[in-house]
């Protein structure tokens, strides 16, 4: 009796035994190359249909295809991004919930949002730049310029009697319309708006003279003359609109760049082989000509991932933040 009771023990201690270890080893291990072992969640701070879901949702495809993972993203809206940031800083540092954002919440907002509980810089791992976003100055056709030489001339002869509109406050719509202003020595009306639609609206009807507005916001609005594009915020042409020219090719703005972009990232202490599988797809992904036009046609320019995405966040905050002295941002 003795000897089978302790029989007995024994093989159930050695059944245990096998059945954790069968559980270790089925366990996800980031060192032996696991990841991912179940869905991956993008965190996206804006509504779908928009400039940051349409990256957000191409980086979704990526990682898809290239890590044979079920990929999900979730809109979680609020305060220009913050809230889905703020939730993405909060979670696991396991890869499997992700931001994918924009320079708003990743580098802008903290600097005039005293709601913001996090820092992007020091609560963020950096994973991948996915495209660039340059935004153009546009004009209502009431105004009557129909380029930067009279735009300048124009708010010049009249400090502070023409007004342009963004975003909001804290943008980075914002923030491209007061370096306009610092670069070239204008005093124009900053009006913030909650939403694109009446931000055009009031653009095309003259009740706005100017505005910071995105490709795919204008595109509707440039055929017909509705609006009148008077130049883009990166370095260079923007590739779907060549004829408009770049702010830095004005005598007064020149080397005149700043552009939005969107990225993606995970909560801090994210393990670097998960930061490495993930960049490694996108990079692979980004250089698809098919991915590429995605992001083109959305308004944007292509990444290749290989870019330092944390450097670019911290060059942007400290330009963000030489802006926000300058037009009193923040009390």
């Amino acid at each position: 009796m003795t000897r089978l009771a302790s029989s007995s023990v024994s093989r159930r201690v050695v059944l245990s035994a096998l059945g954790a270890a069968a559980l270790c080893a089925a366990a996800p291990t980031f060192a032996q190359g696991t990841y991912p072992a179940k869905p991956i969640k993008l965190l996206v701070g804006y509504a779908p249909g928009g400039s940051v879901d349409m990256a957000a949702r191409v980086a979704a495809d990526i990682l898809s295809a290239k890590l044979g993972a079920t990929v999900v993203v979730e809109n979680v809206t609020g305060a220009a991004g913050v809230v889905a940031a703020q939730r993405a800083v909060s979670s696991p540092a396991d890869g499997y919930t992700l931001l994918a954002g924009s320079s708003n919440e990743m580098a802008a907002t903290v600097l005039v949002n005293p709601a913001q509980r996090y820092d992007p810089v020091k609560d963020l791992t950096p994973v991948s730049l996915l495209a660039v976003a340059p935004v153009l100055l546009v004009a209502s056709p009431k105004v009557g310029v129909k380029n930067l030489d009279e735009f300048i001339a124009l708010a010049k002869r009249n400090p502070g009697k023409y007004s342009y509109g963004s975003s909001g406050v804290g943008s980075t719509l914002h923030f491209v319309g007061e370096q306009i202003k610092q670069r070239a020595g204008l005093f124009l009306t900053h009006i913030p708006y909650r939403g694109t639609a009446p931000l055009t609206s009031d653009l095309v009807g003259g009740t706005l003279d100017f505005a910071i507005v995105s490709p795919t916001a204008a595109a509707p609005f440039l055929q017909g003359g509705r609006i009148v594009p008077l130049g883009v915020s990166s370095a260079k042409r923007f590739p779907s609109l060549p004829q408009v020219p770049a702010l830095g090719e004005h005598p007064q703005l020149k080397g005149y760049e700043l552009s939005g972009w969107f990225a993606l990232a995970g909560p801090k202490d994210l393990p670097a082989p998960v930061v490495q599988s993930l960049r490694a797809a996108l990079q692979a992904g980004l250089a698809d000509p098919a991915i590429r036009r995605r992001l083109e046609e959305g308004g944007s320019i292509p990444a290749t991932g290989k870019e330092d995405l944390g450097q670019i966040m911290r060059e942007d905050t400290a330009k963000y933040a030489t802006l926000v002295k300058f037009a009193n941002m923040r009390d």
